[in-house]
C-alpha cells in the first residue's frame, strides 16, 4: 500500500500513533473522527500492512544506567553482499548495537551504540568490533548531547506533499 492510498484517516491514525502508541482505541478513534469499531479495523490493516512495525516504549538509557552513546563508523575488506550480510548479522547479536545502517559513501555502516561507561564500549570496540571478520578500519564518535531524537516520520511533509499532487 503506498502512501496515495492511504486515505486522511489512516494518516491521522498514523501520525496518532507515532505520537503516542499507549492511547486506547477509544481515544484513537475519538481524535482522528470515527468510532472505535472501524478505527480498530484500520489499524489492524495498517500493522498487516507493514506501516506499523510494532510499539515500543521510549526508555530512558541514562536512567538504566547506560551513561555512554557512541557512533561507530565502520569500513568492511569486502562489500561482496555474502560480507555485507555477515556483518549486518552480526551487528543484530550485539546487545551494544542499537542501530545499523548500511550507506554510501566513505563508510559502509554506521551503527548507534550504548554502553554503561567508557570502558564498557571500549571492551566491545577492541574484543568485538574491530577483531570481527570484514572489518577494515572503525572510526567512532562519543555522543555529548542530544538535541533532537524524533522517532518516525514528519506527518507535516507527508499531508503537503499529498496536498500538492491533488
Amino acid at each position: 500500500m503506498a502512501v496515495s492510498k492511504l486515505d486522511e484517516i489512516d494518516r491521522k491514525i498514523l501520525a496518532e500513533l507515532q505520537a503516542d502508541g499507549r492511547m486506547t482505541n477509544v481515544e484513537l478513534a475519538k481524535r482522528v473522527g470515527i468510532s472505535a469499531p472501524p478505527c480498530l479495523r484500520r489499524v489492524r490493516t495498517l500493522e498487516e500492512s507493514g506501516y506499523i512495525r510494532g510499539y515500543h516504549a521510549d526508555v530512558e538509557g541514562r536512567a538504566l544506567g547506560f551513561e555512554v552513546k557512541v557512533f561507530a563508523m565502520v569500513g568492511l575488506q569486502s562489500q561482496a553482499e555474502a560480507d555485507l550480510s555477515a556483518f549486518e548479522t552480526r551487528c543484530r547479536n550485539w546487545p551494544l548495537v542499537r542501530e545499523c545502517h548500511m550507506l554510501n559513501g566513505e563508510v559502509d555502516f554506521i551503527l548507534k551504540c550504548v554502553a554503561p561507561d567508557l570502558s564498557s564500549f571500549q571492551s566491545f570496540l577492541t574484543e568485538e568490533l574491530t577483531s570481527a571478520d570484514n572489518v577494515a578500519s572503525v572510526k567512532t564518535s562519543l555522543v555529548i548531547r542530544v538535541a533532537k531524537d524524533d522517532p518516525g516520520v514528519p506527518f507535516e511533509i507527508v499531508e503537503e506533499r499529498l496536498s500538492q499532487i491533488a
